[in-house]
């Protein structure tokens, strides 16, 4: 019986070692640009599930973060509160195009790719065609540097050369998990 129960704990304990994971894989992460979206009336970021060329609402704010993310460290939302109100204050509603709240901050110097500087964060309205995607939104305010697969890899140039790189975790941000 008791070498039952011995062999009952070694296999629970063996097997939750297998399970658990590496020091290795827990200190890398991706850097890239994240997509939010709040829906009219909302005043909080929701991850978008799907890439920019979705439909967005008139009163509809889109975000562009550029995040690290990894399994220890989640990606963040754009620090500043979605408010269409306050993008859009001046722009008045038409019948013939939508009214787009807009922010895209370019991360922290924390990750950001070594010798690029982080830029300035942007909020605006964009005036677009009824029939625009998030990506149009996107595209008109700045410049778009995408992948084969769609995948956003820089924003006004930011970051210069990489696309979704996988990156030690920085020092920095596992003290501030």
């Amino acid at each position: 019986m008791k070498v039952k129960v011995l062999l009952l704990a070694f296999t629970l304990l063996f097997s939750s070692l297998c399970v658990l994971p590496s020091a290795q894989a827990a200190s890398k992460g991706w850097r890239y640009w994240g997509y939010f979206q709040a829906a009219p009336g909302k005043n909080m970021w929701t991850a978008a599930m799907t890439g920019p060329t979705v439909d967005v609402v008139d009163g509809s704010v889109e975000g562009w973060s550029f995040v690290f993310s990894s399994d220890d460290v989640p990606s963040k939302a754009p620090l500043i509160k979605p408010n269409f109100k306050t993008l859009c204050a001046g722009t008045k509603a038409d019948n013939d195009t939508k009214r787009i709240g807009l922010v895209i901050e370019f991360g922290s110097a924390l990750y950001a790719p070594k010798g690029e500087k982080v830029q300035k964060t942007i909020t605006t309205c964009v005036r677009v065609a009824k029939e625009s995607l998030g990506i149009d939104v996107l595209g008109q305010v700045v410049k778009i540097r995408a992948a084969s697969s769609g995948l956003i890899c820089a924003i006004n140039g930011f970051p210069a050369k990489e696309c979704g790189v996988e990156i030690n975790t920085p020092i920095a941000v596992k003290a501030k998990k």
